[in-house]
């Protein structure tokens, strides 16, 4: 069972960048760039989650699974002060 809430974590993260990034494509706003390279961050997060808990279970990647989510959040809140120093 938690394996499939790990499975649809990543899936929803995925949808929620794609999305994004096709609202991006479409409006040209930098906010929602940045809101797709953290998605996809918080996409590789699930997808390590996955596989740090499911299929290597004999050794910890806790590090290595938060580095993509910290690299998603950074590149966001590098985002948000970019566009607000710029406007």
């Amino acid at each position: 069972m938690a394996a499939a809430v790990y499975i649809l974590s990543a899936l929803i993260s995925l949808a929620s960048a794609v999305l994004l990034f096709r609202s991006f494509v479409s409006t040209r706003s930098a906010l929602l760039l940045w809101a797709g390279l953290c998605f996809v961050g918080l996409t590789l997060n699930n997808a390590m989650l996955f596989v740090d808990k499911v299929l290597v279970t004999d050794a910890d990647l806790s590090t290595w699974r938060t580095l993509p989510a910290l690299a998603g959040v950074s590149v966001l809140v590098f985002g948000l002060v970019w566009e607000e120093t710029r406007a």
